[in-house]
């Protein structure tokens, strides 16, 4: 337990230490964006793909099981899905024979840190699977839903911090934006892209929040 409470205070340390770029070691002054998910639509399209999305409150979560996205399922050879999005959204990024990643560094979008390890990086499902179950995706079949959890084609898996994934949960946008302003019209334009492709619907106060984004945009 030790070294879980030390992890632990480490982690805090470092994201405390985060907004001002203190030297840690694990952590580099903000270098040019490393994470790659494929780009999304222009802000222009996102605000008409927004327009064209249903509209209604929210659903029940009743239900729901993260089991029911049968997710990081292999995508070529030993690799899987979380695998291939480290090796894509890292800089210099070394994989073992069983495709784990053993080095490289990964710069979260949503925080502005840089990790050195693997195993401090989550990959995010922008539009979480939750979220996706509450706005349509508990009629789908579990292959849709799989199909869902692992689109590498659309802007809706990135490598971030760990604790920054884990702090969004399954919030939409009228709940949780990135800490980092900079990539807040990114990540909108990433939402309404997934949610569109998807057929997913939005709450009034989702669409509201989004709105106010892409329109700064």
């Amino acid at each position: 337990m030790p070294g879980v409470y030390a992890r632990h205070a480490r982690r805090i340390a470092v994201l405390t230490a985060t907004s001002a770029l203190a030297v840690t070691g694990l952590l580099a002054t903000a270098p040019a964006a490393q994470a790659s998910p494929p780009t999304p639509i222009s802000a222009s399209t996102a605000r008409t793909y927004l327009s064209q999305l249903t509209v209604k409150a929210e659903g029940s979560s009743s239900g729901y099981s993260r089991d029911l996205f049968p997710h990081w399922i292999t995508q070529s050879g030993s690799c899987n899905t979380r695998e291939v999005v480290l090796k894509r959204d890292g800089s210099n990024v070394q994989q073992d024979s069983s495709c784990a990643a053993v080095s490289g560094s990964w710069f979260s979008e949503y925080d502005g840190a840089t990790w050195y390890a693997a195993s401090d990086v989550d990959i995010d499902h922008v539009v979480a699977l939750s979220e996706a179950w509450k706005s349509g995706a508990n009629s789908w079949t579990t292959s849709k839903r799989q199909q869902f959890a692992n689109d590498l084609t659309r802007p809706q898996l990135i490598a971030v911090t760990d604790n920054v994934n884990q702090a969004k949960g399954d919030l939409d946008p009228a709940e949780w934006l990135p800490s980092r302003t900079s990539y807040r019209c990114t990540y909108a334009r990433m939402w309404v892209h997934v949610k569109h492709y998807w057929a997913l619907s939005v709450d009034s106060a989702e669409k509201s929040a989004l709105q106010g984004i892409l329109n700064g945009c």
